[in-house]
């Protein structure tokens, strides 16, 4: 009865929810930025951030989920790499680790957990916007061998590819709430508005639902969602964005924070640990954490 409740209350404060009825107007005005930036121009000496470890064994490192165990995490590489989950060790970036999944990757780009273990691995990376087997893969890693496919497709989406400035179907980002898998676009067109999606975290093909858009100005690369719900991080290149409210639902309409982490590299993966710490990793292998106050 409380996820029916949960689902209920999301369906209602979205002005597109969650649930299976489909609305007939998703909410499409881009939420205004709060511009409140830390900036550091040689990546050094940035407020609350702090360099852990270098992940030696995994190439362009392209998302970050628990595990279930402290000290450790999981994670995989991206676009043009095998089809490899590694579970790495927080404090020296060691493989503990590493899982070959029965499955092709074309374009694996974030990884997400639900709350009971299961993994969700989003093939849905599209940086010329022009795929149709768009796929995040479901397992659970006591059982890597049974891998089950969320087959998706947006309802936007009308040419293959569009035109360069509405390429706003690539997406790098992915979080699971409540049921459902939340998929956030990285505006290759225009640098300025991440679409949110959702689909159903159970096997089958869908028409994903769009709930909103957000104004972002950059890229966005990951996303991540405390433990208790109470605030989002969008990742980007060399900066973050920090959502701040009393469910998914207010979050998905505050003005975000943007905090600059230029010099570190190329920021692809993001994980709360606690709901203060969050592990961010990079293209070029370093594993940070950063403490939000």
């Amino acid at each position: 009865m409380r996820t029916l409740w949960i689902a209920a209350t999301l369906a209602g404060t979205l002005l597109s929810g969650c649930s299976e009825a489909q609305p007939s107007q998703p909410d499409t005005s881009a939420t205004p930025l709060n511009v409140s930036s830390k900036k550091d121009k040689k990546g050094e000496g940035i407020d609350h951030l702090k360099r852990v470890s270098k992940l030696d064994d995994v190439r362009e490192s392209s998302g970050l989920a628990l595990t279930g165990e402290s000290g450790t995490l999981y994670t995989h590489s991206d676009d043009g790499n095998p089809p490899i989950l590694y579970r790495i060790r927080i404090e020296d970036g060691k493989t503990v680790a590493q899982i070959d999944m029965p499955v092709q990757s074309r374009d694996w780009e974030s990884i997400t957990r639900d709350d009971v273990g299961n993994l969700y691995i989003g093939d849905v990376g599209n940086n010329n916007n022009d795929r149709r087997d768009l796929v995040i893969h479901r397992l659970n890693p006591l059982n890597p061998q049974i891998v089950q496919e969320i087959k998706l497709k947006y309802p936007d989406q009308t040419e293959f590819p569009p035109k360069k400035k509405q390429r706003n179907f690539d997406c790098e980002a992915t979080l699971w709430y409540d049921g459902q898998v939340y998929l956030f676009t990285k505006d290759r067109g225009q640098q300025e508005t991440s679409k949110v999606y959702t689909v159903p975290d159970r096997p089958g093909s869908y028409t994903a639902k769009l709930l909103t858009k957000l104004a972002i100005p950059g890229e966005v690369t990951d996303a991540t969602l405390s433990p208790n719900g109470r605030r989002l991080v969008l990742m980007a290149r060399e900066e973050m964005f920090v959502f701040e409210g009393e469910n998914l639902a207010a979050l998905l309409k505050a003005k975000p924070e943007r905090i600059s982490l230029k010099g570190v590299g190329q920021t692809e993966g993001a994980v709360f640990t606690t709901d203060s710490l969050l592990y961010i990793s990079t293209e070029q292998g370093a594993l940070y954490e950063y403490e939000l106050k």
